[in-house]
């Protein structure tokens, strides 16, 4: 691709697909299932309101061959009467039908997202890792959305003009079938406007949907970038780029109003000659004797109303054929197989767990034909142990860590926790035994109490005696509300060293017996890293922990020290004996070292 402003390719996801999908739509309709009931009222309801539409016909064909010849006002009144009860029952069951499609589209959708929701917090994280977050996020709003279209107004709809379609032309064959090829003789016509239409509204609806996929990436990209685009003054450039995309999405929308613009006139002046022709026709037999008028007033009523249903259904083939993409959209993230899945017969671990943690000879890559980023790794900690893991980025730190909490499983050896393997575990009990606390805290928006809990139950008294103990009760004490203040999305109003400190809260007041430690007084200034340090050795206490160092001051007292080069441990041991071994811990630690002077120097 070339960038929102001059994208030109075409993403798989758009593409064009089959109209109508058997496969994919015996598939939605097990969706269908639990609303049994309010289909079979939805079908009733269809059932009688295609009826109404007759009626009025019927009975202006009665008024004026029958009443009004006769003379009689009683039979007229009668007539009058049942007409306007008609429209008043067509008025209440179009009311209802509206209600329950409506209603068996809005708890489809529910149930879709609740499907697809519970679907996403499975999948692994390499899933995530390939796929960006916008285009997530439109499978379970737009494209359930579109599902809603198709059974609400969709589905429904096509079965009931049919429906009506069918009832018209038996009666006007039944009234006079003569009169009834007459008006069916603009039917071809008819068909092959609405088949051009849809030809060329199939075609622009797909590009509107690409021009506004570009405005969501760009809004998406702009607004968190939003800094860098004041910085530097990019504020007219990038308006102007946003106008041309911007502009794209408008001239796709104005193509279609004017297809819409077309295609309508179109079918309204086919239906004024096929009404012409009934005129014509019709009058001429009516002359004769061999038509009475109000058979021919019926049948003007009739056409007006044959018509309508198939302009509807020109219109309702687009919103079929959105849902089927979309369908086909959801069905195939829905269809994403968990790579990291639960083990069939899981261990249960003794409550307390020791928390003993060993990799064994554990080799990884990212991908099947990727290079290895992890070659051979063995290493063990068991709990009142602390394990350092340094080396330049890209060694290999972050990735044991993931393969720690199995965001990912390895290609080779194993990794075991108090003896078992870490796969014979559920996720949720492995990673309920570990607290992570990591560079920079993901906070989500909400208080602070929730986001120290995250739900768990603990109490707020062990919460905020565990941001007490850390030191983040002394920004937290200065905030409007306290532990109720509400942060915003990612908690941005916060520092990124108060973000820290209560990612160290949230995994004391979790009371883990293995703690990570990723990097986590790396934003914080020296003052707050002294405070943190202290808490760090009580939270250490008892338990297993991994610590991921880049100020190697901080792991001076680690029990074991492991160096990685390439995903390969080059070299392990204490500070001091590696210090002594003058080898490649000894240039990370006196380049660290060289770097501190020269900042104080400065």
């Amino acid at each position: 691709m070339t960038g929102p402003a001059g994208d030109t390719e075409l993403h798989p996801d758009d593409a064009l697909g089959r109209v109508y999908d058997p496969a994919l739509f015996r598939r939605l309709l097990t969706y269908l299932r639990p609303y049994r009931g309010l289909i079979a009222l939805g079908v009733v309801q269809l059932l009688i309101g295609g009826v109404f539409p007759l009626v009025g016909p019927y009975l202006t064909q009665q008024a004026i061959d029958v009443a009004i010849p006769q003379g009689d006002g009683g039979l007229l009144g009668i007539l009058a009467a049942v007409y306007v009860i008609v429209l008043i029952l067509g008025f209440v069951n179009g009311y209802g039908e509206v209600l329950v499609t409506t209603a068996i589209g809005q708890r489809v959708m529910r149930d879709l997202r609740h499907q697809l929701f519970g679907h996403l917090q499975r999948l692994s994280i390499p899933y995530f890792d390939r796929r960006p977050v916008g285009r997530l996020m439109t499978r379970v709003t737009s494209d359930v959305e579109s599902l809603n279209e198709l059974f609400s107004s969709g589905v429904v709809a096509v079965f009931g003009d049919v429906f009506t379609l069918l009832a018209i032309m038996i009666m006007m064959l039944i009234m006079d079938w003569r009169l009834a090829l007459v008006a069916f003789a603009v039917i071809p016509v008819v068909w092959m406007t609405a088949t051009f239409f849809r030809r060329r509204v199939r075609e622009v609806f797909r590009e509107i949907r690409r021009r506004l996929a570009r405005i969501n990436a760009f809004l998406q990209e702009h607004l968190s970038g939003m800094r860098v685009v004041q910085l530097f003054g990019r504020e007219g450039t990038e308006a102007r780029r946003f106008d041309a995309v911007n502009r794209e999405h408008l001239d796709e929308h104005l193509r279609a109003i004017r297809l819409y613009a077309i295609f309508f006139p179109a079918i309204e002046i086919l239906t004024s000659v096929a009404l012409a022709l009934l005129l014509f026709y019709g009058g001429l037999r009516a002359l004769d004797a061999t038509l009475t008028v109000g058979t021919l007033a019926a049948f003007i009523q009739l056409t007006r109303r044959f018509f309508q249903p198939l302009q509807d259904l020109s219109e309702k083939y687009n919103i079929i054929q959105s849902a089927m993409a979309s369908s086909e959209r959801v069905f195939r993230l829905l269809d994403e197989p968990v790579t990291v899945a639960e083990p069939a017969s899981p261990v249960s671990l003794p409550r307390p767990s020791r928390g003993k943690i060993e990799f064994e000879s554990v080799s990884f890559r990212y991908t099947d034909d990727g290079p290895w980023v992890l070659k051979d790794v063995s290493f063990s900690a068991s709990p009142g142990e602390t394990v350092a893991l340094v080396g330049h980025t890209g060694a290999g730190k972050s990735t044991i860590i993931n393969l720690l909490l199995r965001f990912y499983d390895p290609q080779r050896g194993r990794i075991t926790l108090d003896g078992h393997d870490i796969r014979t575990l559920t996720t949720s009990t492995l990673r309920g035994e570990i607290g992570l606390v990591q560079q920079d805290l993901f906070l989500f928006a909400g208080d602070i109490l929730r986001n120290l809990t995250l739900d768990a139950p603990i109490s707020p008294e062990v919460a905020q005696q565990a941001a007490a103990r850390v030191g983040a009760d002394r920004f937290i004490n200065r905030l409007p509300a306290r532990y109720q203040h509400r942060l915003g999305e990612r908690g941005r109003s916060l520092s990124v060293g108060e973000r820290q400190l209560l990612s160290f809260a949230r995994a004391l007041a979790l009371d883990p017996r293995i703690l990570v430690l990723d990097e986590a007084t790396s934003s914080v200034d020296t003052e707050t890293e002294s405070q943190i340090q202290q808490a760090i050795a009580e939270l250490m206490a008892g338990r297993t922990s991994l610590v991921v160092a880049h100020r190697l001051s901080t792991i001076l007292h680690a029990d074991e020290i492991l160096v990685l080069h390439h995903g390969e441990v080059i070299e392990r041991g204490t500070h001091a004996r590696l210090l002594a071994r003058q080898g490649a811990y000894q240039r990370l630690y006196l380049l660290q070292l060289s770097g501190q002077d020269l900042a104080e120097s400065a």
